[in-house]
């Protein structure tokens, strides 16, 4: 599979990651179970089989079982730790934790970012993350003692790089101004039915806009060195297969499109959807998070296909619900 730089960092990362939220089975305090274990061993070698070598995290996944379940893969593979990169997230946290009136809250403070970082080093049975995302903005976010915590994880050894999830190109502006280390990757929301990044430059300037604000976060992205991550990159199954709780119009005819275009290039519909985000010159990478092997595999075939301008526009238009300007 073809690689690329993460950002500015020194990692050569596959164009597809692999999403692993799913691999601790429940969102609950049940242990984990041998089944689900096996599942999640399962998941990992279907993606190493097809050549990725990211696999993307977070402390929250599954209440940690997630981390967890994927270290059962250096029993396996006791050398397989320096031929891939693992990267989690932290800042999420739920409600009733640590007391049971706290609210479910994001928390980028020093002392929950080491704590956090300590929890997936244990589960993952790791001595360090190869990259370390903070999750979802913080609005009490204190950009002093996030430098303070990336500092001292870099020193440490416990961390090589750094980035961000679901960030605006504001918000990355600040933690710009007080980190010493760059900010190699921002993770969003991205697929053929969820274009708001793209959206933003277009609307802009109509007379009902769509948007209320430009941010500019895929061209500050750009300009700074920092890989776009696509979450939901298969757009949540809702393309192939899946039913929405609410039905829309413009989902069943673009689910309709993807299949005649894929019977067309005679590729699964999943390969279509990934190589929609290839296409995208900022060189986004998408993550992947399917627990079947037959999925994981259909969408690692889009490494080697490439939309032209009218198919990628196509796709585009029918999943935004609505006419370009």
């Amino acid at each position: 599979m073809q690689t690329q730089p993460l950002g500015s960092s020194d990692l050569q990362v596959t164009r597809i990651a692999y999403g692993c939220m799913p691999l601790g089975g429940t969102w609950d305090a049940a242990p984990l179970s041998d089944s689900t274990r096996k599942e999640a061993l399962r998941s990992i070698r279907a993606a190493l089989d097809e050549g990725i070598n990211f696999f993307d995290h977070a402390d929250i996944y599954c209440i940690g079982k997630s981390e967890e379940a994927f270290s059962a893969v250096w029993d396996e593979a006791p050398n397989l730790r320096g031929k891939i990169i693992l990267q989690s997230k932290c800042g999420i946290r739920f409600a009733g934790e640590p007391n049971p009136a706290s609210p479910h809250r994001f928390d980028f403070s020093y002392a929950h970012i080491l704590r956090s970082v300590e929890g997936s080093l244990r589960r993952l049975k790791t001595d360090y993350l190869d990259v370390l995302l903070l999750h979802r903005p913080d609005p009490l976010v204190e950009p002093e003692e996030v430098a303070r915590a990336f500092d001292e994880l870099h020193q440490a050894g416990k961390v090589r790089w750094f980035g961000v999830s679901n960030h605006t190109a504001a918000q990355l502006e600040l933690l710009r101004a007080y980190l010493r280390q760059p900010i190699v990757a921002n993770q969003v929301a991205f697929n053929v039915i969820h274009t708001g990044m793209l959206d933003e430059g277009i609307v802009f300037n109509q007379d009902n806009p769509k948007l209320a604000r430009n941010e500019g976060t895929i061209e500050y992205c750009r300009l700074h060195n920092i890989t776009l991550q696509s979450w939901g990159s298969l757009a949540w199954g809702l393309l192939t297969g899946r039913a929405p709780e609410k039905p829309a119009e413009h989902i069943t005819r673009t689910s309709a499109l993807l299949a005649e275009m894929a019977r067309a290039k005679g590729v699964p519909p999943e390969a279509l959807l990934v190589a929609w985000i290839l296409r995208h010159p900022a060189r986004i990478q998408a993550i992947i998070g399917t627990t079947q092997p037959g999925r994981i595999a259909a969408s690692c075939r889009a490494d080697g296909l490439e939309l032209d301008r009218e198919e990628w526009y196509r796709l585009f238009t029918a999943g935004r619900g609505e006419a370009l300007p």
